[in-house]
């Protein structure tokens, strides 16, 4: 199921390109073209190739949400690195070495005057 849909998304994707290159253009784009209008311009008169663009654009948009799901469903708490059947380096570290000590942790004491400066490793 997932690859006719993902063959009907790619049909859907050539065709709303197809019909988007033969639309006139309104002018201002690129700074040329047909003159007259602009943003001024009233609305024109819905097109047979307006019509089809949105319709090819809605069924793109659906095929999109539709791979996006089947998508999730196939990867429902896989990880590339349980695939590889590597463990991350913080696994294989004992415990002691992953908290630092106590002591470095603690704010300084009213009585401590000296300046907090920070110590290289």
């Amino acid at each position: 199921m997932e690859t006719v849909v993902l063959i009907v998304h790619l049909f859907l994707a050539l065709g709303l390109i197809a019909v988007v290159l033969m639309q006139r253009s309104e002018g201002g784009g690129l700074g040329m073209g047909g003159g007259g209008g602009g943003a001024n311009a009233g609305r024109s008169a819905a097109t047979a190739l307006g019509k089809i663009t949105w319709g090819l654009a809605i069924c793109f948009i659906g095929t999109s949400i539709t791979l996006t799901i089947f998508a999730a469903e196939n990867a429902s708490g896989n990880s590339v690195i349980d695939q590889l059947g590597i463990t991350p380096p913080a696994q294989n570290a004992p415990d002691s070495d992953l908290v630092p000590p106590g002591d470095d942790l603690l704010p300084p004491t009213a009585e401590d005057e000296a300046p907090l400066v920070p110590i290289a490793d």
